[in-house]
């Protein structure tokens, strides 16, 4: 049944095509969808039918707000649809389960000698990217490989070729010179096309090529050079060796299958290159539960090829998606050239298709029985917790917090979250100690929980207010570990006081004896050695205690090199905090060439000289 605040609204949504937001009482949205005719496609929410499906009753009972954009086509609301999905990550969508960003393999080809590094963001800057890869740790192997078969850069210096001494990789066959001019600009963009050649699946033409060059160089006696293109030889080729043919076609495609199980979902994307499985990677959905297999492979595709940095001409499913021609229509988009989904029915397209669903299977296995065990654990913390600090319920939101300085200098304090055991940096915060002067833990303790409490303070006070959805500082914890022991629990039991917050738990953590200290007890709870909840209250406090460091270390770093800045004619604040962050430190600064300094928002060549000349 339609709900009779929202019934205006769903007969004043127009029948054209475009994408829908259904927002909660928060103004959260919750849903995004598309649709060829938006009132029909929005109102059938709320009808009889399809309340008998328990996820579209829950999202009906919370739409407070439908808000609607109108499109020129189906293709534009899918795009928009995406986009939209990407910036919100509603609840109820189905959505790739990490919301950072997947790593990606960046070469800067803009650049007259590449590098090769890991990032998280394509941008149209010219350079090349690979991906997206779901391990951070899986692409830095993958460059410890790429480096081993194509020595490629990894300093920061200006590239002139006369530099007297070469770094130690170059000594040791990680990169090929051209800071002392032993390859040529030209050589050195050769070695670097083959790396991309090499990541695009165009392994046997990398190694005819390389064959050619060594057959070559030994001809023109040039033997030192022939050794080296020997050596990238064996390297290439124990590479080919791991790579299974599967495709004597030598076609690219990519493979996707799906494994579901409880509402979780795992997808298996196998990456076929001239025929050769050159790499595959798994990705987990969230909001899978009561969708079908039609629909949770259409949103797939749409959020993972939004982000892919190349989409082949062929895209092996097991079944058919809904959208389907919509979908390729705008696979066509990315690619330049036709893209086609195809279900096989037989043959060895069927074969990698079945082996691909094995393969979703045994990996959503092994995920489960890792998020029961981790899950497993986390509980048995919590409850032992509970049981320790008298508690009325398990800590489902523990807050740890630290101090950093050395002498009372670039003194920081750090704020740390778990939420059932598990960290959630999202909720992480820093602070710079502004009024606490000397070296006064304790003090500086109580100031970072008066800022912190204040403003949680504030943001309940503005969402009862205004009706606004909470804020990240409106969330109270169930638990405060403080780390440290008397002291630091009764400046912390101030700070609190001072907001009406003395009802929180709060807990003093003693580094020397792992001792736990509450308010009005002169004995200290110790936990049992070897029990989940120890460990939990010790992986807070030092994550509490790495957080804190970190950002101390950033800020002295920070001071440091700004004091020498200072120092240098014609650079005032504004251009030593753009020189800060354009390059991060004063070993990049000083290894930056005029022209790099002088493109630095607000500098000047003049002022350029001065900072080389002055480092």
């Amino acid at each position: 049944m339609k709900r009779p605040d929202l019934k205006e609204l769903l007969n004043s949504i127009p029948t054209k095509p475009g994408v829908y937001l259904m927002k909660d009482e928060y103004g959260t949205v919750i849903y995004v969808g598309k649709a060829i005719n938006l009132r029909s496609r929005v109102r059938s929410y709320f009808h009889e039918s399809a309340q008998e499906w328990e996820k579209t009753r829950q999202l009906a009972w919370r739409v407070a707000d439908v808000e609607f954009i109108v499109t020129g086509s189906e293709l534009e609301a899918l795009v928009l649809e995406s986009t939209l999905i990407k910036r919100h990550r509603p609840r109820f969508n189905v959505r790739l389960k990490d919301d950072k960003r997947y790593p990606y393999i960046k070469v800067t080809w803009q650049d007259d000698f590449p590098h090769i590094y890991v990032t998280r963001q394509m941008v149209d800057d010219g350079a090349r990217y690979y991906g997206p890869y779901t391990s951070v740790d899986a692409v830095h192997r993958t460059l410890d490989l790429l480096r081993r078969m194509f020595p490629y850069l990894t300093c920061k210096r200006e590239i002139t070729g006369q530099d007297t001494r070469a770094c130690l990789y170059y000594h040791i066959k990680r990169c090929a010179g051209p800071c002392i001019g032993a390859v040529s600009k030209e050589d050195y963009r050769a070695i670097i096309r083959q790396l991309c050649d090499f990541l695009e699946g165009k392994a046997d033409e990398v190694l005819a090529d390389l064959k050619q060059r060594m057959e070559a160089a030994a001809g023109t006696l040039a033997f030192e050079k022939a050794a080296q293109l020997r050596d990238q030889i064996r390297a290439v080729e124990k590479v080919i060796e791991r790579q299974r043919v599967v495709s004597l076609t030598k076609v690219d495609q990519d493979v996707i299958a799906f494994a579901r199980e409880d509402g979780q979902a795992c997808v298996q994307v196998f990456f076929i290159r001239r025929g050769r499985l050159v790499g595959r990677e798994y990705f987990v959905l969230e909001g899978t539960a009561e969708e079908d297999n039609r629909t949770v492979a259409a949103s797939f595709l749409k959020q993972f090829y939004d982000e892919a940095a190349y989409v082949p001409p062929e895209i092996l499913l097991p079944e058919e998606v809904a959208e389907a021609l919509v979908i390729e229509a705008w696979l066509r988009t990315r690619r330049g050239t036709k893209v086609a989904l195809r279900v096989p029915r037989r043959g060895r397209k069927k074969e990698l298709v079945q082996m691909a669903v094995e393969n979703a299977a045994e990996t959503l296995a092994h995920l489960r029985a890792q998020w029961l065990a981790d899950e497993s654990q986390h509980t048995a913390a919590l409850a032992e917790l509970q049981e320790a600090l008298n508690l009325p319920a398990p800590p489902t939101r523990i807050e740890g917090y630290d101090i950093s300085n050395i002498q009372g200098t670039a003194a920081t304090g750090s704020m740390v979250v778990f939420v059932k055991g598990v960290v959630r940096k999202s909720d992480y915060r820093r602070f710079r100690i502004k009024s606490v002067t000397g070296s006064d833990d304790l003090a500086m303790m109580r100031e970072v929980l008066r800022r912190r409490f204040k403003r949680a303070v504030a943001a309940r006070e503005c969402k009862a207010s205004e009706g606004r959805k909470d804020d990240k500082w409106a969330i109270l914890p169930d638990l405060v570990l403080i780390d440290g022991g008397k002291g630091q629990l009764n400046a912390a039991l101030e700070a609190l006081q001072e907001y009406g917050l003395d009802d929180l738990a709060v807990v003093g953590l003693a580094k020397k004896n792992e001792e736990l200290f509450l308010p009005g007890q002169s004995e200290p709870v110790i936990l049992p050695r070897g029990s989940q909840g120890l460990f939990l209250v010790q992986r807070v406090r030092d994550e509490a205690h790495r957080f804190a460091v970190a950002h101390h270390r950033s800020v002295r770093r920070k001071a440091g090199l700004a004091s020498q800045l200072d120092a240098v004619p014609g650079v005032g604040p504004r251009r030593r905090a753009a020189l800060l962050k354009q390059f991060g430190s004063l070993e990049a600064i000083r290894a930056a060439g005029v022209e790099e300094l002088a493109a630095v928002p607000g500098m000047t060549r003049q002022a350029a000289e001065a900072v080389k000349d002055f480092l």
